[in-house]
């Protein structure tokens, strides 16, 4: 089984045409159990738990690292036969690392997952496999998202793929908060998985708003306290590292005009979003506005820092 990334361009098929596919998707079915630890952080994730947790039914221990949640996560959690812990957050990253430090994982390989994602069953297989094998020098795996939105997948709207690291070996890897997200400190090589990761957030549009309202603010922050010149983003897009391509993405749009037209010209007519229909157009609209939200917000934060200007008006 390779270990390298596939082409970028391969979307492979839509699992939503296939039935069977689908049932065994959501179901996560899969033989025998992996020597593999499961943490999934929630916070009032009622909704999306019950799916998550059935896709992970493979792994030997399963961990609900919650954020104190006021709805049914703990008992959906426990019912499920989930070990519920619970910690405060404070990023995506020192909850992570908190896990890997504190609470005595049962094996050396840890798989992470956010509530609104799922497992299915031929990555579960894949992961299976490819733990018992791994090589020392393997430190950790990164694997592609597949963002669904109204029921279906948005390859091309989406930019897709986009890569995380989440299967890691503890005591090798050390999770860094950046913005919204985080980034990672590798003790070792990365390897990269064959099959795609189900991200499939149910909320609504409402609460998609009220995430990127959320997002956008740490990331305007983030830029703001570490732009990255021009000439060493230009060479972080020819990486072969699709990481660090994606954060050099990110630096790059900081620096244009208009970034979220720049970002919906991209997204519908050069990645191919108009070939979706009006789910593509509606979905490139917003991450167009994510993306002007962030210049807003960085236009603010220096506006707020200089003196004041003097003359009529104030402002």
């Amino acid at each position: 089984m390779t270990l390298s990334a596939g082409p970028e361009g391969c979307y492979g098929p839509d699992m939503a045409s296939d039935p069977a596919a689908v049932r065994e998707e959501r179901t996560g079915l899969t033989t025998g159990r992996a020597r593999v630890v499961a943490v999934v952080l929630t916070l009032d994730e009622e909704l999306h738990l019950p799916s998550c947790l059935a896709s992970l039914r493979w792994c030997d221990e399963v961990v609900v690292l919650d954020s104190f949640s006021a709805d049914r996560t703990e008992e959906i959690a426990r019912d499920a036969g989930a070990r519920f812990v619970q910690h405060p957050f404070t990023g995506f990253g020192a909850q992570r690392n908190w896990a890997l430090g504190a609470l005595g994982l049962a094996h050396e390989w840890v798989l992470f997952l956010d509530a609104d994602e799922r497992v299915p069953a031929a990555l579960a297989d894949e992961i299976r496999a490819l733990t018992r094998s791994a090589p020392p020098e393997l430190a950790a795996f990164r694997v592609r998202r597949r963002f669904h939105l109204w029921g279906r997948w948005l390859p091309r709207s989406s930019d897709y793929p986009t890569w995380v690291v989440r299967l890691v070996r503890r005591g090798r890897v050390r999770y860094v908060d950046r913005g919204h997200g985080e980034t990672q400190v590798v003790d070792g090589d990365v390897g990269a998985l064959e099959h795609d990761l189900i991200d499939e957030n149910l909320r609504g549009i409402e609460a998609w708003f009220d995430r990127q309202n959320r997002y956008s603010s740490r990331e305007a922050a983030l830029e703001e306290a570490g732009a990255a010149p021009l000439a060493s983003t230009l060479c972080g897009l020819l990486s072969r590292d699709p990481l660090i391509r994606r954060t050099s993405a990110r630096q790059a749009a900081g620096h244009l005009p208009l970034r979220g037209g720049w970002h919906f010209l991209y997204s519908y007519l050069l990645r191919g979003g108009v070939l979706e229909g009006r789910d593509g157009f509606t979905l490139c609209v917003m991450r167009a506005m994510y993306q002007q939200m962030i210049a807003i917000k960085r236009h603010d934060l220096r506006r707020r820092r200089a003196p004041p200007r003097s003359g009529m008006g104030g402002s």
